[in-house]
């Protein structure tokens, strides 16, 4: 955590013209754009704004405040809910007290304002209860430090001289509301409010001066913070215990680790893993105090939603492991794990909690290497161990001014297992079929590897696009990062033909996501010529590329697979030349061939462990494909003695349904593989060719 970079500043120029709302969304823009100002989905804020009312005429007050679910850093003015301020206040009367404040949220609706179909959230009374135009509530590294701190009330008033107030921890709703209210009229002229292990409360007259307020007192938060650990010699976390692992190392480890890993937590739903290794998380992993500090828990519930109010962590000596040895000791741990949370619910637990959730860990920590999260989407991986980042920030800068305290179990568990929390979950919608599941596609930035990439990104798969062309690899990742998000796609150049290449392949998917579910082989050539005339050269190029290619791929996949210990399924993109012999090409007609076989073997070695392997055999894919780019189409039509801008035509007369096959054509049966669909099916061929009466499968 570190104040070398400023806070963004405010640019009047910009918002010249702007109106409130306008003004409300773009000051939620500048703190969301800072995570040490508020994590992601974190914090809320709002405005009161005079408007006319739809049914009266009448101008009428009206809260603008975030709404459920969003994130002020992406928020457009839809992610706001409107609410009548006289209808707000008039809530109070119904106010039962604060064992049943929940109650308090099922009557937000009836205050929409303009039939505003954004949910409104927990957070609304804390906006509408303050009497300021605008209110931020922010859930910054440096506040929450002092928030979490033994003698933070002590802390607050010193560090703040008096201008900022300090409560006791209280769950946010509705009484957290009224007490607010009550604190700042018994305590005038406060420019903010510190919750106990939680956060902080800023507002203004304008959107200006509440985004200025709110970002000051951020800045005189970790000026002292900073001030104060220089002066007294303070060493992070107790000083270092281990060294970092040199990359190729690490490397070696997550690859070997993450795998296993994953496959152990997600026996119940498809989980992926991201991986952090920055210098915040490797100062800590690292530390004398790790175990000590870890074992306290996160404080601040923004962060123990996200990541489980514990990390697990694991010992260096399961890195030498490997194997059967491996998968045991993981297994042991997350077991324990399990056991401990588990235990932890049941302390806990009141007569209409939720039921147990998945008691897997969302936070590892493994000495030095780093961090991994595991959940059900990599964006939600990512965004738990950002939550974990601020919460070490916290317990950096907690211990080294005073003693960090973490939030007492009972209430963390309260938070965890909130009825209205439930309630949000059980409103989501299901997840899409592919969601939790990783795919890897060599030749992927060609059409059909391009094709099936897209098919299967758009039904929640992460991809890992392999291909030989830089250039083109570069391109088709861009696009996909854009249209489905860069968390689901990543890129890696690879030669198939060389081994190192494509384990490195894996190693990267493994590091990336923790291992593949769905490889899909597909890099490919083709080329043709009279047997007497096909070259040695020739034969091996095809060889080398279509058959030992596929097999390394295939090998690699089978591996990682089978370490994950959740099955996983194998699509051979072949051809109908597998099943058919063409004329003038018999070394790519031979090399086809051996990949069909190579699918066969795969399944029957793979089925005790759930792999399923199956075949896609296209025929005459000429839109978009990258192989008829080259000799391969004058090479075909001179076969064919035709003319090249025959050949589609050619190819569609010849089909019995007298159609043409397009790489939408050949994703759409390689999802069929790769998918739950096809969840009994293995060694397996289906043909995607219009219809050729000499590759009917026998």
């Amino acid at each position: 955590m570190t104040m070398s970079k400023p806070f963004p500043s405010w640019d009047d120029q910009f918002v010249a013209g702007f109106d409130e709302p306008q003004l409300l969304q773009y000051r939620s823009n500048l703190l969301g754009s800072d995570l040490r100002i508020t994590n992601y989905g974190g914090g809320n804020t709002s405005a009161k704004v005079m408007q006319r009312d739809p049914l009266t005429g009448m101008q009428a007050e009206v809260l603008w405040v975030k709404g459920s679910g969003g994130d002020l850093g992406s928020m457009k003015l839809d992610g706001f809910s409107t609410l009548y301020m006289h209808k707000l206040r008039d809530l109070k009367a119904l106010y039962r007290g604060l064992e049943h404040e929940d109650e308090m949220v099922a009557y937000l609706p009836h205050c929409t304002f303009n039939l505003n179909p954004r949910a409104a959230s927990i957070d609304t009374p804390l906006h509408s209860s303050l009497p300021y135009a605008h209110v931020d509530h922010m859930h910054p590294d440096a506040v929450i430090a002092i928030a979490a701190m033994e003698n933070s009330e002590e802390i607050t008033r010193k560090v703040f001289e008096g201008q900022v107030g300090w409560m006791p921890w209280l769950r946010p709703g509705y009484e957290l509301g009224q007490r607010l209210a009550a604190y700042n009229e018994a305590h005038p002229g406060l420019r903010g409010i510190v919750l106990a292990g939680h956060g902080l409360f800023s507002w203004g007259d304008t959107a200006k001066s509440c985004y200025e307020n709110t970002v000051d007192l951020i800045a005189r938060a970790q000026s002292w913070l900073e001030q104060e650990r220089e002066k007294r010699g303070a060493i992070a976390f107790g000083g270092a215990q281990f060294d970092n692992l040199a990359a190729p190392q690490r490397d070696a480890v997550l690859a070997k680790v993450l795998p296993v890993l994953r496959g152990l937590a997600s026996q119940a739903n498809p989980m992926l893993a991201h991986v952090n290794t920055s210098a915040e998380v490797l100062e800590f992993v690292n530390s004398k105090d790790l175990l000590a500090l870890a074992a306290l828990g996160t404080s601040c519930p923004d962060h123990f939603l996200r990541t489980k109010i514990r990390p697990l962590v694991i010992s260096e000596a399961v890195y030498s492991q490997s194997g059967d040895e491996l998968t045991k000791t993981i297994e042991q741990l997350l077991a324990a794990y399990r056991a401990d949370y588990t235990a932890y619910y049941e302390r806990c637990k009141r007569a209409n909690s939720p039921a147990l959730r998945d008691p897997n860990p969302v936070v590892i920590l493994l000495p030095r290497i780093g961090m991994v999260t595991i959940a059900k989407d990599k964006a939600t991986a990512r965004i738990a161990g950002e939550f974990y980042v601020n919460a070490i920030n916290v317990m950096r800068e907690a211990n080294a001014v005073d003693k960090y305290i973490g939030l007492p179990e009972q209430e963390a568990f309260d938070i965890e297992y909130w009825l209205l929390e439930e309630a949000k979950l059980q409103r989501m919608p299901r997840p899409k079929p592919m969601v939790g599941k990783v795919a890897l596609v060599t030749g992927g930035a060609g059409g059909i590897g391009q094709a099936i990439s897209h098919r299967m990104l758009a039904e929640g798969a992460c991809v890992v696009l392999s291909d030989i062309d830089q250039a083109s690899l570069e391109t088709a990742v861009a696009a996909m990062a854009k249209k489905y998000g860069a968390d689901h796609i990543r890129g890696v150049v690879t030669d198939v033909t060389d081994e190192a290449s494509v384990i490195a392949a894996f190693d990267y998917a493994a590091a990336q996501y923790g291992g593949v579910d769905v490889v899909v082989s597909n890099a490919g050539i083709a080329s043709a010529a009279p047997l007497e005339e096909t070259s040695l050269a020739l034969w091996n190029r095809n060889q080398s590329i279509l058959a030992t290619g596929y097999f390394l791929v295939c090998r690699e996949a089978f591996k990682q697979m089978k370490a994950k210990g959740l099955g996983g399924s194998i699509v051979i993109v072949a051809s109908k030349n597998g099943m058919v012999a063409s004329n003038q090409a018999t070394a790519y007609c031979a090399a086809k061939a051996a990949e069909i076989q190579l699918s066969r073997n795969i399944a029957l070695e793979g089925a005790p462990f759930g792999i399923r392997s199956n075949v896609v055999n296209p025929d005459a894919v000429i839109r978009g494909s990258k192989i008829w780019t080259g000799k391969w189409s004058e090479e075909r039509a001179a076969a064919n003695k035709i003319e090249e801008g025959d050949l589609e035509a050619f190819y569609r007369d010849r089909s019995m349904l007298k159609r043409s096959v397009f790489a939408e054509d050949i994703a759409e049966a390689t999802y069929f593989f790769a998918s739950e669909l096809s969840s009994k099916s293995t060694g397996n061929i289906v043909n995607v060719d219009a219809g050729n009466l000499a590759a009917f499968t026998r």
